[in-house]
């Protein structure tokens, strides 16, 4: 019997049959693709790859997809829903306070749901990033939940370790950045006609911020090679890669950590709503330092 209920919402990118191996209650988040004109809202939800690449082949091939935060409902109805079955400690994983205000609408639905079952507490967790690196906190945390340890013991070390987690994220394509104010449109119509990749981090307040710019692919990687040769992975000794739908790009990351350092990394393809962000063909590569986030 576990000592806590471990939840966290879609933007950790860890695959349906995972989750439900493990016993991670799951909310998925929402997002809108407008395609020929028409608006769809969908779920982040998919259950098999295939869900994955068509989703990124409607992207290529023109619909726009947008994102929103997950409303309080959702959020009162899935906590609702684990006090009944008779959860009164869980820690849960949400999206970066630095991309959505969804931490500040997870804590007030538990607050509320608190109301009507005293012994039920949330501890929400900001993993200040989102996709591998949120991911990997859930990873942890599931060890330490395994393991028999508490909530209040799970949640101060992932608090602990979030600050260590490196984020090194290589768009494809500008224009999707650009739709996200993240560069200009000059920036993105000259970045796309030179075949420049920005390369993107989490910051110390979990907002995503461009910190380079290389040409092409291959020297994209090498600028991920080299950070990782500057400083390796540290305890928790895990790799994390993401792609949406770069098959290639990570597959080349993955023989280089397996070679270099002896880690088989966690490779998957990037849910729905950071992948409307950065567009098809990204990838982008997590790891634990002893440096904390960005310090080299």
């Amino acid at each position: 019997m576990y000592k806590f209920a471990l939840s966290t919402d879609s933007t950790c990118d860890l695959y349906h049959d995972f989750v439900a191996e493990n016993d991670i209650k799951f909310v998925p988040l929402t997002f809108t693709v407008e395609k020929d004109g028409k608006l769809e809202d969908r779920f982040d939800s998919f259950t098999e790859y295939q869900q994955y690449v068509d989703f990124y082949n409607e992207l290529r091939a023109g619909a726009f997809s947008r994102t929103s935060m997950l409303n309080y409902e959702s959020h009162y109805e899935h906590f609702l829903k684990l006090a009944k079955e008779g959860a009164e400690d869980v820690v849960h994983f949400t999206i970066s306070s630095g991309l959505s205000p969804t931490k500040d609408v997870a804590a007030k639905a538990a607050a509320d749901v608190k109301k009507d079952y005293p012994k039920f507490r949330v501890y929400v967790v900001d993993p200040l990033s989102a996709t591998v690196g949120q991911g990997a906190l859930v990873r942890q945390a599931l060890e330490w939940r395994n393991a028999g340890r508490t909530a209040q013991e799970t949640y101060d070390y992932v608090n602990e370790i979030k600050v260590h987690l490196q984020h090194f994220v290589i768009a494809d394509d500008l224009k999707y950045l650009r739709r996200g104010g993240r560069v200009g449109a000059a920036s993105a119509t000259i970045g796309t006609m030179l075949n420049i990749k920005p390369v993107l981090t989490f910051d110390d307040a979990g907002k995503l911020v461009v910190i380079d710019k290389v040409k092409g692919t291959k020297k994209a990687i090498a600028f991920i090679k080299a950070k990782m040769e500057k400083e390796g992975p540290a305890e928790p000794k895990h790799v994390f890669i993401v792609h949406t739908d770069n098959e290639p790009a990570a597959r080349e990351l993955e023989a280089y950590v397996i070679e270099r350092f002896g880690i088989q990394p966690h490779v998957q393809i990037m849910g729905p709503v950071i992948g409307s962000h950065l567009g098809p063909n990204a990838f982008a590569l997590g790891y634990f330092t002893k440096s904390l986030r960005n310090a080299f």
